[in-house]
C-alpha cells in the first residue's frame, strides 16, 4: 500500500513539474482581446496557458505597439510555472505586430505562430482610403502604417524566419473595401497579400475578417498547427 502511495506522489510531482507551453493573443486594429476571447477557452481546453492581451491598437504607431504587446505577453507567460515554449496566435495587426518585435528582439522560448488575416505585404484598402474624413479616428496611427506605400511597416520586415502558418478568409462583408482589393479577399486585405516568405503553411477559410478568429474551423487549424506545425489537408 506505501509502495502505490508513493509512486502516486511521485506520478503526481512529476506532473507538476512538466514543462508548460503558452500561448499569447494578439487582437487586430481597432478590436479588444474579448475578439479572441473564444479562442482563447478553446486554447485552455486544449492544455495550453494563455496571455490574451488588450493593448491600445489606435494609440501608437507599430514600433511602440510591438513594444507594449508582445512584452506584455511574454511577461504573463514567463508568470507560469516550468514555461518552455510560447506560442504566438494573431489577428490582423496582431502579426505585424509579432514580426516587428522579432526583427529586433529574441524570444528564447519562441514557439511557432498563427496569423489569421495579416496584412503581410500590406494592404491596399488603406491606400485607397487613407484620406477619407474619420480614417485616422478609426485607425490611428499604426493604420497608416499598414498599406503599401513608402512608410509601409510589413513590407519593410523580413521574411519569417520562425515556425509560421499563416490562415487566409476568404470572403467579406465589406463591399466598399472589397472592391479596392485583389479578389479574393477577406474585406481587410487580399489572400495573396497575407502570405510572407519563409511561413511553413498555408490555408485558406470561407470567413472573413472581422469574424474569422471566432469560427470553428479557424479554431481547430491554429490548434493543429500549434500541435504540429502544419495545418491538416
Amino acid at each position: 500500500m506505501r509502495r502505490i502511495l508513493l509512486l502516486a506522489v511521485l506520478a503526481l510531482a512529476g506532473g507538476l513539474a512538466q514543462a508548460t507551453e503558452c500561448v499569447v493573443l494578439l487582437h487586430g486594429l481597432a478590436r479588444t482581446s474579448t475578439s479572441m476571447n473564444k479562442m482563447q477557452r478553446a486554447l485552455e481546453a486544449a492544455g495550453y496557458e494563455t496571455a490574451n492581451i488588450d493593448y491600445p491598437s489606435r494609440e501608437y504607431p507599430v514600433e511602440e505597439l510591438a513594444g507594449i504587446a508582445v512584452t506584455e505577453g511574454l511577461e504573463a507567460c514567463r508568470a507560469y510555472d516550468a514555461v518552455e515554449r510560447i506560442h504566438f496566435v494573431t489577428h490582423s495587426l496582431g502579426g505585424i505586430l509579432v514580426r516587428q518585435y522579432l526583427s529586433t528582439n529574441d524570444i528564447a522560448e519562441l514557439g511557432r505562430v498563427v496569423m489569421m488575416g495579416p496584412p503581410n505585404q500590406g494592404s491596399a484598402a488603406v491606400d485607397e482610403l487613407i484620406e477619407v474624413p474619420g480614417f485616422d479616428w478609426l485607425n490611428g496611427p499604426a493604420g497608416r502604417q499598414l498599406g503599401k506605400g513608402d512608410n509601409s511597416v510589413p513590407l519593410q520586415l523580413g521574411p519569417a524566419d520562425f515556425e509560421l502558418g499563416v490562415i487566409a478568409g476568404n470572403r467579406t462583408i465589406d463591399p466598399i473595401t472589397s472592391a479596392v482589393l485583389e479578389n479574393p479577399d477577406d474585406g481587410r486585405v487580399s489572400v495573396e497579400d497575407t502570405k510572407l516568405d519563409g511561413m511553413a503553411d498555408f490555408v485558406i477559410v470561407d470567413h472573413s475578417h472581422a469574424f474569422m478568429m471566432r469560427m470553428r474551423r479557424t479554431i481547430e487549424l491554429t490548434i493543429e498547427f500549434l500541435r504540429s506545425g502544419q495545418f491538416s489537408p
